[in-house]
């Protein structure tokens, strides 16, 4: 029998010519689109697997993940009716984390957080015009997911 053929992206399963059960192959394309398309993880990185989750709540894997995550290290981690599900992300995968809003990326190697930038202080001169824009426009990053504050 040969291999199931996958999407190139986030190895999403295709129908195969003259398959048989092909509901059960596309349901499980449907169940990971279902979490990945606007993705958003409850909390991570974590290493261990939550207690008690509910069907459709994703988290991110740890980098020293360890029960059922285990060999799973920086997976987004999908919880079904049917057990976990793991998808690798691709270098700029991005998710939000629901516990604190934090927009993640991946970058590679590792889920990062934007950086962090504080409001405008010192200098000689103190432009109070310009100080009261950077300001705004750091709440509005903020906002946006695209910065924490400082």
């Amino acid at each position: 029998m040969s291999e199931m053929p996958m999407t190139p992206r986030f190895a999403l399963p295709l129908l195969g010519v003259a398959q048989a059960q092909k509901e059960v192959t596309h349901n499980e394309a449907l169940t990971l689109i279902d979490a990945l398309v606007h993705a958003a993880v409850e909390a991570g990185p974590l290493s261990d697997p939550p207690v008690a989750p509910v069907p459709g709540q994703c988290w991110l894997v740890g980098a020293a993940a360890t029960g059922d995550w285990g060999g799973q290290a920086q997976a987004i981690a999908i919880w079904t009716v049917g057990g976990w599900r793991f998808v690798a992300p691709r270098a700029g995968t991005t998710v939000m984390r629901v516990a604190d809003g934090t927009r993640l990326r991946f970058d590679g190697e590792e889920w990062a957080a934007p950086a962090t930038i504080g409001p405008p202080s010192g200098g000689s001169t103190i432009d109070v015009e310009a100080r009261s824009t950077l300001a705004t426009l750091i709440l509005h990053l903020e906002a946006h997911g695209l910065l924490i504050s400082g």
